[in-house]
């Protein structure tokens, strides 16, 4: 097993550059709800607390401080190690405090809140409901598994916790300014992010040499046809729509026309794309590099095709009001269009593929959100 800690660095080698492994501020806020648990449960503070990523990978990770308050509670702090990747929020310290609750067995349970520097959800459309805590899916079951196993440890059931986690990032308001959360109604601090737990460096060029590479490894496999995904959302709908191994997917990132540019040139004639509709819509519009910092015109491309299925100007209008293409979506399943709107992207995601890729490619998209399919612009699988 992988270990990463003080002393046990992990690597991965990307290119021909040797990059350090970080972890993601959603492993941060797990480590440190279990170092809580653990000093409630012991009353001394753990000097190392390990946790098990959803990547397989094992953190050993030393709390900044762990302490009790004067109001019965325990605070652990873990602070966030990058690695090589470029992180805004690398050196931050992620902190939980947890504040045993009184009260029948009806009420127990770990209870997530946010605390300074920890963002709310202001607008529709998001992961979480508007109000809740800026905590991502996966970090909110890493935090309740560790608190769990730290009581199991103990020899406690999981029907007799009673907590409440108040996750922390203090500065992290301040640099929430510098993300995009502002425009996302996340208001008053950070997400808390992370789908494996593990970050893992990239920068432009060593990205694009590892697809390339991967690409290499694929045609002389003679891969048939070949998969793309963005990342971990489109392999993971891979497998559970199509049962496909999602080892078996080239991830690209962002940089859609680059692998489409590299798969054609590198002969593969049968290609399936999956992605997230938030990617992909933007292929529409003709934008090879889907990152936000590039371009973000999901809206506006989705209001364009609402108005060519027959919307008014008033609905447009509010389609481009949203804030994310699932609140969109929202609206076109309230306006009956659906449909509509799904045919129009498909037609026109085709269209710029085959102008990208060359007739001799047969290329399919998928296009994907809240574990259904949108549309398919052709049938591979």
């Amino acid at each position: 097993m992988k270990v990463i800690s003080e002393k046990e660095k992990q690597y991965i080698t990307v290119g021909n550059k040797k990059l350090e492994l970080g972890f993601t501020t959603g492993s941060c806020a797990a480590a440190a709800a279990k170092g809580a648990a653990q000093l409630l449960l012991a009353g001394k503070a753990p000097e190392s607390v390990d946790l098990l990523t959803p990547e397989g990978i094992l953190l050993k990770l030393r709390p900044e401080f762990c302490r009790l308050t004067e109001d019965g509670a325990a605070v652990c702090g873990i602070k966030k190690h990058a690695g090589d990747d470029p992180d805004i929020t690398d050196g931050m310290t992620v902190a939980v405090k947890l504040v045993p609750r009184g009260g029948s067995k009806a009420d127990a349970g770990i209870r997530l809140t946010a605390g300074d520097g920890v963002g709310t959800v202001t607008l529709p459309g998001l992961e979480q409901p508007v109000g809740a805590p800026a905590i991502n899916k996966v970090p909110r079951q890493m935090i309740r598994a560790a608190v769990r196993e730290a009581f199991e440890e103990a020899g406690i059931g999981r029907e007799e916790i009673s907590l409440t986690a108040e996750i922390s990032v203090p500065g992290g308001t301040e640099i929430a300014q510098k993300t995009f959360n502002p425009k996302l109604g996340i208001v008053g601090g950070i997400s808390i992010l992370g789908t494996s737990g593990i970050v893992k460096p990239m920068s432009r060029k060593a990205l694009k040499d590892t697809i390339s590479l991967e690409l290499d490894v694929k045609a002389a496999a003679g891969t048939d046809p070949l998969i793309l995904c963005p990342g971990n959302y489109g392999t993971a709908f891979l497998k559970a729509e199509y049962g496909i191994d999602p080892e078996g997917a080239v991830r690209y990132g962002n940089y859609f026309g680059y692998v489409l540019d590299e798969a054609a040139a590198k002969g593969f004639k049968n290609i399936l794309i999956v992605s997230h509709i938030g990617k992909l819509i933007k292929v529409a519009g003709g934008i090879m590099n889907t990152h936000s910092r590039a371009a973000d015109c999901r809206m506006e491309i989705m209001a364009a095709h609402a108005l060519l299925a027959g919307a008014d100007a008033a609905q447009a209008r509010k389609i481009l009001s949203c804030v994310t293409t699932d609140a969109a979506l929202e609206l076109l399943e309230e306006y009956g269009m659906t449909e509509a709107v799904m045919r129009s992207l498909a037609e026109k995601i085709r269209e710029v593929i085959t102008a990208r890729a060359g007739a001799d490619s047969r290329i399919a998209a998928v296009a994907f959100a809240r574990d259904r399919v949108l549309f398919k612009t052709d049938s591979i699988v």
